[in-house]
């Protein structure tokens, strides 16, 4: 990753916090934001480019402030025709409306019939109201047959949605070589297909069990449920992966990779869970060819996707199974290298771009979208790459994401400076605008949420990051205490800055304040830091002892 170039640091801001060496200059000299000067040296224009140029963090390491790669022009979540069409869509919508009631019925009785097959190949051998036990055995070949009934009445339902005949490229492997198939996730057209053609066992979110009809069904396949924000939940559903796939008993096991649908253009990052327990896998990419109308199930509701399906002439799709992948042969190499491998080759096959997105930015963009966000995909940033680079979890990511929003951030999804310290009660001063300027890589006065979300991860990455805020607290609280009160949190503040108004000054100590009890706790203290670590910049020259002033 590139890093900006700037002027070099002042010494003791340089110098680790930790470190004896910080001593404060015996010369007569006034500190601002941590740039020495003497009034005879620099005019005031040129005190205030230094100030810009600086880096506020230069004491937590010898790092530089990150300068990313700029965010990736692809939207893999948009569909790309989302309205309801031009005049030729609503005039062939009007013509097919006899046919898409007849579709509509056709979609009933598939149902229906469907639901019953289900319901009595289940009796008896566990109750369909409830979840599949882990340990259990499969399902006995003759409920495996009476399957057959729910099976065509899927093909019945593809028929309604106008998906008249499917054209099919390579074959299945014997599951033998192949225990596991995975494939891109573009539609809710995808499983039913699957379920069709080869009735595998599934990998589900626990959501997808209430839904009726859907929840018998995947029952019927012994769905392997996940909750995909708990990590003993996903290790239970790996667990229960290599048990099925060990088993030549149990049908295939069949997973989405990609965690949530894409527009079919892009792939998204890969979750590991097909890949640890190292069987061969076969890859399946499936495509929706289209002119007027766009079928992946994107920032689109479902019922105007359905109606749009039910008023084509003809939906096109196409299922290609490709070449068995195996896993690394090297030991080594682990789960990451085989997933990669295999997201290579469906890329390939679907001369689609790879993509270091991932299911936690669509839950960004969607959190956008229902915060009347316009341009929502300007929120995602590449979880993959945040989480592998700084270790942002999606929790995090989403809390960041909050307080970005409260920033009231503009159409583009950027905050200036005077919204970005408005949330904590700060005006925009000369150390306040250096570190904004830290985000601000572009010099464009503005931030997206991927500076924001990268900026802040670089800072609590940095080594004496942690060291560095306990020393803070223990040099801020108020002597023979174990808090900071207002009173001290204002004293702190004028080491550095022009302390806020009054309403400022509380708006900040409650940002700090994070359980309520109008005092600062360690804990509080800490936690509001992890929060948001460019607030440890405000402290430095109180940790430094040096003297701070700020010219106006």
């Amino acid at each position: 990753m590139a890093s900006r170039n700037h002027s070099p640091a002042p010494t003791s801001l340089s110098t680790p916090l930790l470190s004896d060496s910080s001593i404060t200059p015996s010369t007569p000299t006034r500190v601002a934001n941590g740039h020495a000067y003497n009034h005879g040296d620099l005019s005031a224009d040129a005190h205030a480019e230094s100030v810009c140029d600086a880096d506020p963090f230069a004491f937590l390491s010898e790092d530089h402030p990150p300068r990313s790669q700029g965010p990736s022009p692809a939207d893999p979540f948009r569909n790309r025709t989302p309205g309801w069409g031009d005049a030729y869509c609503w005039a062939r919508a009007l013509l097919l409306v006899p046919v898409a009631a007849a579709r509509l019925v056709l979609f009933g009785l598939s149902i229906a019939i469907g639901y019953a097959a289900t319901w009595v190949a289940l009796r008896g051998w566990t109750d369909s109201r409830e979840r599949p036990r882990e340990g259990a055995g499969p399902m006995p070949e003759w409920r495996r047959r009476l399957m057959w009934v729910t099976r065509i009445s899927a093909r019945c339902i593809l028929f309604s949605f106008g998906y008249h005949w499917i054209k099919k490229k390579g074959k299945p492997a014997p599951r033998e070589l192949a225990p596991i198939v995975v494939s891109n996730h573009v539609s809710y057209i995808d499983p039913i297909y699957f379920f069709y053609e080869l009735f595998p066992t599934i990998v589900s979110s626990d959501s997808h069990d209430a839904i009726p009809f859907v929840g018998m069904i995947i029952r019927a396949m012994q769905v392997i449920y996940v909750d995909r924000f708990s990590p003993a939940s996903r290790k239970s559903a790996v667990n229960e992966i290599k048990r099925k796939a060990a088993g030549n008993s149990f049908p295939r096991v069949l997973l989405f990779p990609e965690g949530t649908t894409t527009n079919g253009m892009f792939l998204i990052s890969f979750q590991h869970g097909a890949f640890i327990p190292g069987y061969p896998v076969q890859p399946v990419v499936v495509r929706y060819p289209h002119v007027h109308f766009d079928q992946s199930w994107g920032n689109i509701s479902l019922i105007k996707l359905m109606f749009k399906m039910f008023t084509q002439f003809h939906n096109f799709m196409e299922v290609e199974y490709l070449p068995i992948v195996s896993p690394p042969e090297i030991k080594q190499e682990n789960a990451l290298h085989f997933a990669e491998n295999t997201s290579y080759a469906m890329a390939h096959a679907l001369n689609a771009l790879p993509t270091s997105y991932s299911y936690a930015d669509s839950m960004i963009a969607s959190r956008a979208a229902d915060a009347g966000k316009a341009n929502c995909s300007n929120y995602m940033v590449e979880m993959a790459w945040v989480k592998e680079a700084y270790g942002v979890s999606t929790s995090e990511a989403m809390e960041f994401l909050e307080h970005f929003l409260a920033m009231n951030p503009d159409s583009d999804g950027r905050v200036k400076a005077q919204d970005f310290w408005a949330l904590f009660g700060l005006d925009c001063s000369p150390l306040c605008k250096k570190i904004f300027h830290y985000f601000d890589f572009e010099n464009k006065e503005s931030i997206t949420f991927r500076q924001f979300v990268v900026g802040c991860a670089h800072i609590r990455k940095q080594p004496l990051f942690e060291g560095v805020c306990e020393t803070a607290f223990d040099k801020c609280k108020v002597p023979g205490t174990s808090d900071i009160s207002l009173a001290q949190l204002a004293d702190v503040l004028r080491s550095s800055m022009l302390p806020p108004a009054d309403d400022g000054m509380l708006k900040l100590f409650e940002t700090f304040d994070i359980d309520n009890d109008d005092k600062i706790s360690k804990d509080d203290f800490m936690a509001c830091l992890a929060r948001f670590p460019f607030m440890i910049a405000l402290f430095a020259g109180w940790i430094n002892g040096e003297v701070y002033i700020e010219i106006v």
